[in-house]
C-alpha cells in the first residue's frame, strides 16, 4: 500500500467540505483537511487573476488516484481543477496503515 496525499484548491471553504465529506463518505480518501484564507494569484485566459481559496488536502493510497481525480473533477466547480498527487516517503506507519484501511486496501 502506498500512501499519498492529494492537494486540491477549491473557492471557498463550503466548497470544500461539501468535496472532502463526499470522498471520505465514498471511502476514496480516510481524511479531509481544509486551510482557509489563502490568495491565488495565476494566469488564467491570458489575464492575471487574484482569488481566494480554500485548500483541501487529502490522505488517501495511489490505488484510490484514478477514482479520486474522476470524482474531485464530477464534485468541482471549476472548468480545470488544481488536483495534484504529492507522495508520503514515510511517517507513523500505524497512521498509513489506517488511511489503506480506510480507503479499502488490503494489508500487505
Amino acid at each position: 500500500m502506498t500512501a499519498v496525499l492529494v492537494y486540491v484548491t477549491t473557492p471557498d471553504l463550503e466548497s470544500a467540505r461539501i468535496i472532502g465529506r463526499n470522498v471520505v463518505e465514498e471511502g476514496l480518501a480516510a481524511c479531509a483537511n481544509i486551510l482557509g484564507g489563502m490568495t491565488a494569484i495565476f494566469r488564467w485566459q491570458g489575464a492575471i487573476e487574484e482569488a481566494s481559496e480554500a485548500i483541501l488536502l487529502l490522505k488517501t493510497t495511489q490505488d484510490c488516484i484514478d477514482r479520486l481525480t474522476t470524482r474531485l473533477r464530477d464534485l468541482h466547480s471549476y472548468e480545470i481543477p488544481c488536483i495534484v498527487v504529492l507522495p508520503i516517503s514515510g511517517g507513523n506507519p500505524d497512521f498509513l496503515a489506517w488511511i489503506g484501511t480506510e480507503t479499502g486496501e488490503k494489508p500487505g
